[in-house]
């Protein structure tokens, strides 16, 4: 434990000093934006690991959660668009519930009568009655003004509320998803998931009507200030003064007037950037101490025991299916909180940047890195990897000018590596892999129960 406690001071206080030393030479808004961006990260390493960490579950489909939860911050928080839902939305509605309906019946007429045939033919009445319904009110909501809106638009509610609604999108789901794959062998369910998680993006990229599509949707609502609303308030104005006063003194008067103005505008963006740090903060915190309760629970006991053992779980009378189910539909839903947090830093949801690489191998390396089945090792890895994931290209396009400078400008082989330094950093994730793996094989903070 001695040994444990020395890695866990070691490793955070070595992740801070990176931070302050991005702070003190380059920029501290660049500092804040990677806290934040590690934050989130962390905060998906930690759904990740849950699900893997406590149940052996190996799900590579992180990308359709976080997708998903992104999504919940359109629907949540962006404004309705009246003209589109005049246009097409009650016959959207319509096609919507006569498709829901349409699965249940067949849901149910296979489990009372068994007959294929009469499932089928169900299907095939509800699928062309909901297409009937559909194709009109795609068109429809589609064509009003498509270069800025062509979509139905969202609830208008404060952006909190869709990172809730983002963990509940996520959950539902995964438990969909879970109930039709968690009976699959581990190497099944891996490819089962991303394939699911690929025809999740596929439906949101090319339903344009929902979210836009690739098109995009921008001006997602804040939950913190903006950055010029802060610069005109005069609370904020006195305090950088104050703050300031020295600094301000030493100058010309006809020039201090100017250095405020660049001062406030400077802080304004540390204000903001601090607000979505203390957000994320308190979310993570959260997030750990629940994990970590329910880690330490009877409940948690028994989800280790089956993951190290199933056959004897299972003798001892242990539902493995439904506690399975159960671990994949939280762990999905902190993916998707995590994915609404995103969207919301970014200010906008962009389906085309979804990618496996950056969220599935990026937060699966956070997880064997930072030690599965530890909550706060999740959290070293999510900061440790994207920190160097962030860093990697400039410090890549550096190597490369500094191993090549003795070369002539113009020359070939100089010019390939500072054009393509940037895929430096994927060698620099697999050496960080090769690395851990070597030296710890058990991760960073490996898990406590287990003898380092």
């Amino acid at each position: 434990m001695n040994q444990y406690k020395a890695r866990l001071f070691i490793s955070f206080s070595m992740m801070i000093l990176l931070l302050l030393l991005v702070g003190f030479f380059q920029s501290w808004a660049l500092c804040l934006t990677i806290v934040n961006l590690c934050l989130i990260s962390a905060i998906m390493a930690l759904g990740v690991n849950i699900q893997w960490g406590y149940a052996g579950l190996f799900n590579v489909g992180i990308m359709g959660f976080a997708a998903l939860g992104g999504m919940s911050v359109v629907l949540i928080s962006k404004n309705s668009v009246p003209e589109a839902l005049q246009a097409g939305g009650l016959k959207m509605f319509i096609a919507l519930f006569i498709l829901a309906a349409t699965v249940a019946a067949a849901v149910y007429l296979h489990k009372k009568f068994q007959r294929k045939s009469l499932v089928i033919l169900t299907i095939l009445i509800g699928y062309f009655i909901t297409r009937y319904f559909y194709s009109d009110a795609s068109q429809s909501i589609e064509s009003v003004n498509p270069a800025l809106t062509g979509y139905l638009g969202g609830l208008g509610l404060p952006v909190l509320f869709s990172w809730i609604a983002g963990g509940f999108l996520a959950a539902a789901a995964a438990w969909l998803i879970g109930k039709i794959t968690l009976g699959l062998r581990t190497d099944y369910l891996a490819i089962a998931t991303l394939g699911i998680s690929e025809i999740i993006l596929a439906v949101i990229k090319n339903e344009d009507w929902m979210v836009r599509g690739v098109k995009n949707v921008t001006s997602i609502p804040r939950p913190v200030p903006y950055e010029i609303d802060l610069q005109q308030t005069a609370w904020f104005q006195d305090m950088i003064a104050k703050f300031y006063s020295k600094s301000l003194d030493i100058l010309p008067v006809a020039d201090q007037a100017a250095a405020l103005k660049d001062y406030i505008s400077e802080a304004s963006i540390l204000m903001v950037k601090l607000s979505y740090t203390g957000l994320f903060t308190s979310v993570l915190l959260l997030l750990i101490i629940l994990a970590t309760l329910a880690l330490n629970s009877p409940w948690g006991r028994m989800i280790r025991a089956i993951r190290d053992n199933e056959t004897a779980a299972s003798a001892m009378g242990k539902d493995i299916t439904k506690r399975h189910l159960q671990i994949f539909v939280i762990g999905s839903a902190i993916v998707g909180v995590a994915g609404a947090m995103l969207v919301t830093y970014d200010g906008q949801f962009t389906p085309g940047s979804y990618i496996p690489l950056r969220f599935t191998f990026l937060i699966w390396v956070m997880v064997i890195v930072g030690g599965s089945g530890n909550n706060l090792g999740s959290v070293i890895g999510g900061f440790v990897i994207w920190f160097l994931w962030i860093m990697a290209e400039p410090v890549g396009f550096w190597l490369a000018d500094l191993s090549t400078s003795f070369l002539n400008s113009e020359n070939f082989f100089r010019q390939h590596l500072l054009e393509h330094a940037q895929y430096i950093r994927l060698i620099f994730m697999g050496l960080v892999l090769l690395l851990v793996m070597r030296f710890s094989p058990d991760g960073i903070l490996p898990e406590t129960n287990k003898k380092l």
